[in-house]
């Protein structure tokens, strides 16, 4: 199978298997002779013999393939092995090739895989260094890109308010009663449990120093301050952010939102801006009905744990809620649904040409808008322990 025909008869046998077959020989010459049948049926043998060849002074530097009887892909590959082992640069260091068999050797050349680089033990702390500034820089590009966002649909609404007849107003009623009113089973429920939640678990800390009256006024404080609201917004993020973000996302996959602009409207205006007019609208009765379930489950658990009737419930009530309280709630609502649509329009929009970006963007919408919410109500609750509200 390798032979070599340059001056063999000064050549040293460096290889014989069996018999008078020469399979290998070194000699003086530049050439080393391939023949026979370079297959994967004798793939094993040549195999072999490449690894057992033995390099002499000199060496070769040209590969002849004129005597190759047969020749496939794993032949290919042995010879593009041999010329590794001999150091032979391919195609420049092959003569005789038949037709058929350089492409041969390109084709396998160019599929093999490229030798992995040595891995570099990194430093852990830089590592995590690293993956912080890249998680802070992409936290910030976002963050501009949300503002930016957020610029584009104030200047629809500005033209909104200049132009009344804009205002999609049939879109606008529609995603009201969608994200709004069809919201007030689930969240008039959470808010019924968890005013439920509150009361008992008040009740039991209390009932240890003989106040169990004043679970009246932690439930009332809790409920109309933060909880009610935060429970609402954190449900309609949940419903309708995500569902914003699915619808918009699937009209962009579809390349609707392309025919929209190709008309020359604007999908801020058509898409976006209905939706956030309803969340704005819609979330202050949705904190209503949620103050008011959770004020009622609280009072039943305080009836049931505490004796506490419902006619003194309701005079405790009453003197514990003042007009701060009642509007500190009402004040976030609006805010909190704006927020919500937004954040759901936003990943919507950001959807690219697939349904895995489609799915991923409305998780997006779902975890950014509560995130959102949460941190907005801390900067409103910082704020209104400030100025004392």
């Amino acid at each position: 199978m390798l032979r070599d025909v340059s001056n063999i008869s000064d050549a040293p046998l460096v290889g014989n298997r069996g018999g008078d077959s020469q399979w290998l020989a070194s000699g003086t010459g530049p050439a080393l002779r391939l023949s026979g049948a370079w297959t994967v049926d004798n793939a094993r043998q040549i195999d072999r013999l490449i690894r057992d060849l033995r390099v002499t002074p000199g060496g070769f530097r040209q590969l002849d393939l004129g005597a190759i009887s047969a020749f496939d892909t794993t032949g290919a590959w042995l010879v593009l092995k041999l010329a590794e082992r001999l150091s032979i640069a391919l195609p420049d260091g092959m003569t005789g090739a038949q037709h058929g068999v350089p492409e041969l050797l390109e084709r396998v050349s160019s599929a093999r895989a490229e030798p992995a680089e040595p891995s570099v033990r990194e430093n852990p702390f830089v590592a995590a260094l690293a993956r912080l500034g890249g998680g802070t820089v992409a936290a910030l590009r976002e963050m501009a890109s949300m503002i930016g966002f957020l610029g584009a649909v104030v200047e629809s609404f500005a033209g909104v308010v200049r132009r009344p007849g804009r205002l999609r107003l049939t879109a606008t009623v529609h995603h009201m009663e969608q994200a709004g009113l069809n919201a007030l089973p689930i969240v008039g429920l959470i808010s019924f449990l968890v005013g439920i939640v509150l009361a008992f678990q008040g009740a039991e800390q209390l009932q240890r120093f003989g106040a169990e009256i004043f679970v009246v006024n932690l439930i009332a404080v809790s409920i109309l301050r933060d909880i009610g609201i935060l429970l609402t917004a954190i449900v309609v993020a949940g419903r309708s952010g995500s569902s914003f973000a699915a619808q918009l996302g699937s009209m962009k996959v579809h390349e609707e939102v392309d025919a929209l602009r190709a008309l020359g409207l604007d999908p801020i205006e058509v898409l976006v801006l209905p939706r956030v007019l309803a969340l704005f609208l819609m979330m202050i009765p949705l904190a209503l009905f949620a103050n008011l379930m959770g004020l009622i489950g609280g009072g039943l658990m305080a009836w049931a744990a505490l004796d506490i009737s419902p006619t003194l419930y309701t005079d405790r009530l009453a003197a514990a809620v003042t007009l701060p309280t009642f509007l500190v709630g009402l004040i976030k609502a609006p805010v909190f649904g704006a927020l919500v649509g937004l954040v759901g329009c936003y990943a919507g929009l950001k959807t690219e040409g697939s349904a895995d970006s489609l799915g991923r963007q409305t998780t997006v919408a779902v975890v950014q808008g509560i995130f959102i919410v949460i941190v907005v109500d801390a900067a409103f609750s910082i704020f209104f322990n400030i100025v004392g509200f």
